[in-house]
Formats: C-alpha cells, sequence, structure tokens
C-alpha cells in the first residue's frame, strides 16, 4: 500500500487503523499476521477490503487515480448488473409482447377486410388466434371435457408401440431407456385419491402423459418422438383421437410443435404448458376441417 498510494507507512497505518477503529471493517476478518522468510516476526496481510478502504482515505495523486478507477468500475458494474437484469425482463415481456402484436395485426386485417372472401380466410384462423388471446390473459383451459372411463394401455403396450418404431429411426441407441422413469411417467396419469382421478378428463391425463415422458426424458435417444407417439396412442385408445367427420383432433406439425414446446420449457411454465395442451384438445373438437 506505501508503493500503490505512495505514501509513508505512519500515513498508511493511520488510515488502517482508522478504518477498524470507525468499524467500516473487522479486523479480526480483514487482517491476518504470517511468519515469512527473512522476517523475525509476523507480518500482517491485509485484505483487499482494507486497499480499497485505504484507497478512498489517502490523500495523494495515486491515490486519486485509484478512487477514480475504482468509481469507475463501481459504476461499471452497477450499469452492466441492472442492463443484465433488465434485458432478462424484457425477454420476457417481448413473448408476451410478441403474442400481443400478432393478435393486433390480424384484428387489422380483419376490420381493414373489403371483402366476404378476405373475412372468410381469417375466419378459418380464429380459433388460434382465441387460443394467443386465452394465453396472453392467463385464461387457458384448465380442465378437459371428456368424462369418460378411461383406458390406460398396459407397460408393455407402451414398449410394443415403441418396438414399432425402431424400423423408421436408425440409431443404436434409440429407445434405450437410462431409468425406471417411463414406467413412472404412464403411471402417473392414474393416479387418484379418495375415489377421484387427480386428472379427471381425457384431455388432462394426455397432456400430462406427453409432458411427464418428455420431461423425464427416459431414454438416451428419440425421447421426444416416443411421447409423442405414446401420447397420440393413449387418445386413440380412448376414442378421442379422431373428430366425427374423421379428421385426427391434432395434426402432425401441431403435435410436432407442441412437444418442442414443452421439452423447451422450465419448471415454474408447466401449468401453462399443460394448459395449453388441454385447451388446444378441447377446441379443436369443434373445428370441422
Amino acid at each position: 500500500m506505501i508503493n500503490l498510494f505512495q505514501r509513508d507507512q505512519s500515513v498508511i497505518s493511520r488510515h488502517i487503523n482508522n478504518v477498524f477503529n470507525e468499524g467500516e471493517l473487522d479486523k479480526k476478518s480483514n487482517m491476518q499476521k504470517m511468519h515469512t522468510a527473512n522476517s523475525d516476526k509476523p507480518v500482517a496481510f491485509y485484505s483487499l477490503d482494507v486497499i480499497i478502504s485505504v484507497g478512498y482515505r489517502v490523500k495523494s495523486q495515486q491515490g486519486t487515480q485509484f478512487r477514480q478507477w475504482a468509481t469507475q468500475r463501481l459504476k461499471d458494474y452497477l450499469i452492466k448488473g441492472y442492463a443484465i437484469n433488465e434485458q432478462r425482463l424484457q425477454q420476457k415481456q417481448q413473448e408476451v409482447e410478441y403474442l400481443k402484436t400478432g393478435i393486433r395485426i390480424v384484428s387489422r386485417a380483419i376490420e381493414d377486410a373489403t371483402n366476404e372472401q378476405n373475412k372468410e380466410v381469417f375466419k378459418l384462423f380464429s380459433k388460434g388466434l382465441a387460443l394467443l388471446d386465452d394465453y396472453d390473459h392467463e385464461e387457458l383451459d384448465k380442465k378437459g371435457t371428456t368424462l369418460k372411463e378411461t383406458t390406460y394401455p398396459s407397460f408393455n403396450d407402451y414398449i410394443n408401440l415403441i418396438i414399432n418404431m425402431y424400423s423408421d429411426f436408425e440409431s443404436d441407441v434409440f429407445a434405450q431407456a437410462k431409468d425406471d422413469s417411463f414406467k413412472s411417467s404412464i403411471g402417473q396419469i392414474m393416479q387418484g385419491f379418495g375415489g377421484e382421478d387427480l386428472y379427471p378428463t381425457i384431455e388432462e391425463k394426455a397432456a400430462n402423459l406427453l409432458y411427464f415422458i418428455v420431461k423425464n426424458h427416459s431414454f438416451v435417444d428419440g425421447n421426444k418422438r416416443i411421447a409423442a407417439a405414446c401420447f397420440v396412442y393413449f387418445l386413440e385408445k380412448n376414442k378421442a383421437l379422431v373428430k366425427p367427420n374423421g379428421y385426427p383432433i391434432i395434426n402432425n406439425n401441431t403435435l410436432a410443435s407442441l412437444t418442442l414446446f414443452i421439452a423447451t420449457s422450465k419448471t415454474d411454465e408447466a401449468d401453462i404448458v399443460k394448459r395449453l395442451v388441454i385447451s388446444i384438445l378441447n377446441r379443436n373438437k369443434s373445428i370441422t376441417n
């Protein structure tokens, strides 16, 4: 510190004593005496906090330069730290803004439509727009709509389904189990309490089945493909995959998007993710194509 701030030992010692005497720093945790080579008595070693405190007290050209440097570093860290936190908040806000912007754009387009043909085009997307609006306002469906006795495929049924997928995907580790979590995933949707199902409707069971298999990541390779296949298989076994008009309740692109959406979601987003799946299944029943 003598060399750093270009002041003699008595000045530096006085500032150090003042730092401790005034209670700015605790002496016991910021100073330690140690024996070193070529010294007959212990040498005092001080923490970085002590050096900084002395730097803000000592009067010298070097002390002034140190304070200018330290103040700039502190300012940089405060600004950058604030900027990082602000960026994280903006990312969350931006996700919501994307949804709002999409709704506003299409709403304007509908209002500006000059003939019935244009209006019919936008009507095709009305369900999707409503879904986005409900997502934005946290009004997605919490419950499914199909209350009936559930058919639960067995563990072996699911395994046979996966075996039949082998030829479609060339991989030595496809469907190779990492642990027993797959059995747990398909078993969780069967849980109940007091004679009542934990997930009362077919839609809730299907959404949770897809979520559990994706998130438990039970297989070395093909986990998302297996999850999507089991999801579809469960719906088919419960006669909930095809609408009365013969069209599937969910198409290939939507299935892939939902599975990827779940895979990239965070743990604290589980509820909204499942509710999105339930809402899609609920509302697609009324879509005619």
